[in-house]
């Protein structure tokens, strides 16, 4: 009897619902039930995070903008360790930046993450993501772009 409930708890969760669908609400599926599982508990569910403790995902996709920047996104923590295979991963990261950032997205000569290169990356998880961040920021604001101060 638990296991039939918690199959069919499973189902209404991974399904879309009509409702949902009709009312344009997205369904918690995919990459979306994969960042509500595996981030939204630290970035929470705007992406807003905690200031100075938690990143926001708003304007992520200005990494992509730098050298080192793609790479960066592959291998902070979160990612480089989510309980995610490397497509499941490259879909997250390609959902999340539709959703954070959809400029970034919709760039021109953007290219979706692809499992192979999640694999590469994920396999050398950065030491210091902080640092790693605080380079990048700083790139950032020297080409003129605004960045959001670093974590403390």
């Amino acid at each position: 009897m638990r296991v039939a409930a918690l199959a069919l708890a499973a189902a209404l969760l991974a399904a879309p619902s009509a409702a949902a669908s009709e009312a344009g609400v997205e369904p918690i599926a995919g990459p979306r039930l994969a960042y509500v599982l595996h981030c939204m508990g630290c970035h929470l569910e705007d992406g807003s995070g905690a200031p100075g403790r938690v990143p926001s995902l708003a304007g992520v996709g200005r990494f992509l903008r730098v050298p080192g920047g793609r790479d960066y996104l592959l291998r902070v923590p979160g990612v480089a360790q989510a309980p995610l295979d490397d497509a499941a991963l490259a879909a997250l990261l390609d959902w999340l930046l539709a959703r954070f950032d959809p400029a970034a997205a919709a760039a021109p000569g953007f290219a979706p993450f692809r499992a192979a290169e999640v694999a590469r990356a994920r396999a050398l998880p950065l030491a210091d993501a902080e640092a790693a961040r605080r380079a990048l920021l700083a790139e950032l604001g020297a080409a003129g772009d605004p960045a959001e101060p670093a974590p403390r």
